[in-house]
């Protein structure tokens, strides 16, 4: 151990004359540590909310979707195998989108109904993540009523509609055909609930169903086109590029989006929000490294008769200088390190026993979601050990400018 370091560490044991001293020391690794806790926690919730979000939107939208620019896809079938063949594509589902009318026992509600392929989107698809009974599943695949036709409804809007499984609802399409006039006249169909289903996205749950791919083609007065191509990616970070790739294989008169284009406000605003905590949190940490300031100016007030001496032994001003800036950076290192496993243990807590709950209709998630990252967790402790040595530079530099003639002529 070199002499800066032994001189250092002597220097952290109060002796009872520099107990205050060693208080104001205690009190900076306490509030360091505080700090890296709050920002280890804070970040860990924002990435859960993101992470949650991600996981939710995903499960009720698709990563690619791809439409034709002269409107429906009449070529579907081909279409889906040319999608299929592009690399990293995972699946791809034919589907039928209409804003609709649907009326029940409990009254009338504006409704977007979503056509899909049962087989496909229970498998790969979206049906596979949004809680759907096995019943409701198997009325949905089941050969179709040509009355009424199986429609699985958002948990909320079910509530709303009074209308559960079994029960018939009427949903009406605006524009469903054309008179000789010229004039669009409304069509009506009855549907048969099949269940219902949950994805925690109140904007999801209170206006969306699902039926067939058959019945909404028909209800839709689609003939045989679909409205779009949905796309299923093996790395959902990579759906930018996939969907380039899709595009560039089919042409020109098709156009598509990603999830990321689609909810791109949303996820800028999180990262926004984890941006304003972090620098908010670190002004708690910049705060604690006051106290080291102080405890530092106190401690050169205090050992300037050492100093005096060891400058007069022959220690450089850079050997000082490094005596105290080690000193500091000792007092931020445990208060890092401490901070650490207080927040890395809180946050192992949360997701443990998930004791802080939620309004599910609110937040779309019924428990605080926290999720830890490696990156989060170095970031921290490396914003953390700067700013203590930061605060290190004006006491160590004014201990080393100390004029040992000039101390020692007074003791």
């Amino acid at each position: 151990m070199s002499i800066e370091k032994n001189i250092a560490l002597r220097y952290m044991r109060a002796k009872r004359k520099e107990s205050f001293i060693s208080l104001i020391a205690v009190i900076s690794v306490g509030g360091v540590g505080l700090g890296v806790a709050s920002l280890i926690v804070v970040l860990a919730v924002l990435s859960g909310f993101e992470s949650n979000l991600k996981e939710k939107f995903l499960g009720v939208t698709s990563h690619v979707i791809i439409m034709s620019v002269g409107g429906g896809l009449s070529d579907w079938p081909g279409l889906v195998e040319q999608i299929k063949a592009v690399p990293g594509v995972k699946s791809a589902e034919p589907f039928v989108y209409g804003q609709t009318l649907v009326t029940a026992s409990g009254g009338a509600s504006g409704m977007m109904i979503k056509g899909i392929d049962p087989g496909l989107a229970a498998q790969d698809g979206q049906l596979s993540k949004v809680g759907l009974s096995p019943m409701a599943l198997e009325m949905l695949q089941s050969p179709e009523n040509p009355d009424e036709p199986p429609l699985i409804l958002g948990r909320d809007l079910s509530f709303q509609m009074n209308a559960y499984q079994y029960d018939q609802v009427n949903v009406i399409q605006p524009f469903g055909r054309v008179t000789p006039a010229g004039k669009w006249l409304p069509t009506s169909r009855a549907f048969q609930v099949a269940g219902t289903f949950h994805s925690g996205i109140y904007e999801y749950d209170s206006n969306m169903a699902y039926t067939t791919l058959g019945a909404a083609q028909a209800l839709m007065n689609m003939g045989e086109a679909v409205s779009t191509v949905e796309v299923m990616v093996d790395d959902i970070y990579q759906a930018d590029r996939i969907r380039q790739d899709i595009l560039a294989a089919l042409g020109d008169q098709y156009w598509g989006n990603d999830w990321m284009q689609r909810n791109a406000n949303l996820f800028a605003a999180l990262k926004l929000e984890q941006t304003a905590m972090f620098i908010v949190l670190t002004l708690t940490i910049v705060v604690a490294a006051f106290n080291i300031v102080s405890t530092l100016i106190m401690m050169v007030m205090e050992k300037s008769r050492d100093i005096a001496i060891l400058k007069s032994m022959g220690a450089t001003r850079k050997q000082i200088r490094r005596i105290f800036t080690l000193q500091g950076l000792c007092v931020g290192l445990i208060g890092a390190a401490g901070g650490l496993g207080f927040g890395v243990g809180l946050c192992l807590l949360l997701q443990r026993y998930k004791f802080i709950e939620l309004p599910a209709d609110v937040y779309m998630m019924d428990s605080l979601p926290v999720e830890m990252r490696l990156s989060h967790l170095i970031l921290t402790v490396a914003v953390t050990v700067i700013i203590s040595w930061l605060a290190t530079i004006y006491p160590a530099n004014q201990a080393a400018r100390l004029d040992p003639v000039e101390i020692l002529r007074y003791e």
